[in-house]
């Protein structure tokens, strides 16, 4: 993908729809109908493609891209992964607490005490919240949410977000030992 200096996946074409080369299209947009307002979308192998027509449906948009004619066309496209540059991007509609996905990846997580846990290299959302993927040198890819609890705070310019260990799962809790007044005794149902 030559063409785009720092790429965003906006969209992923699915099967065909008709026999007029529409296909269906899962648009990663707030507002999936706003698909064509980001301009022309780019393949990973180079190709441009651009939107003539635009509806919606139940779970997806329903598109019909210049040159896509027939029915036989548009099921070649069945999969591909559409992007625009991340500069297309508006900025100022964003609250101060929201982010692209596309800055998150990257970000190093570290703690208070500038420990690092690795960098983001991936978002999820499973149906229950969102949650960040971690990939640090040598260790095992992990996911934390993507809370309040657990990130504290992003520092796009650094590059970094602070993360709270404890509420991300990184670490446990160090167990606080019960006073001796409230220990059970094995085998008692007196404390």
């Amino acid at each position: 993908m030559a063409t785009l200096e720092n790429p965003v996946l906006i969209a992923t074409i699915g099967a065909a729809q008709g026999l007029r080369g529409e296909v269906r299209v899962k648009s990663y947009t707030d507002d999936p109908t706003a698909l064509g307002d980001y301009g022309h979308l780019h393949a990973q192998d180079g190709r441009v493609f651009e939107i003539l027509d635009i509806r919606e449906a139940k779970n997806v948009v329903i598109v019909r891209f210049r040159g896509i004619n027939d029915r036989n066309a548009a099921e070649t496209l069945n999969g591909l992964e559409l992007f625009i540059d991340r500069a297309n991007l508006p900025d100022d509609e964003l609250d101060d607490d929201e982010f692209f996905f596309a800055d998150l990846e990257g970000l190093e997580a570290v703690d208070a005490t500038g420990k690092s846990y690795g960098h983001v290299t991936a978002i999820f959302d499973f149906g229950a919240g969102d949650l960040l993927e971690l990939k640090g040198a040598g260790r095992r890819p992990v996911l934390i949410p993507f809370s309040e609890a657990a990130v504290l705070e992003i520092d796009l310019e650094a590059g970094r977000m602070l993360v709270d260990p404890v509420a991300a799962g990184l670490v446990e809790e160090p167990a606080s030992p019960l006073p001796k007044a409230n220990r059970k005794k094995p085998g008692s149902d007196a404390p």
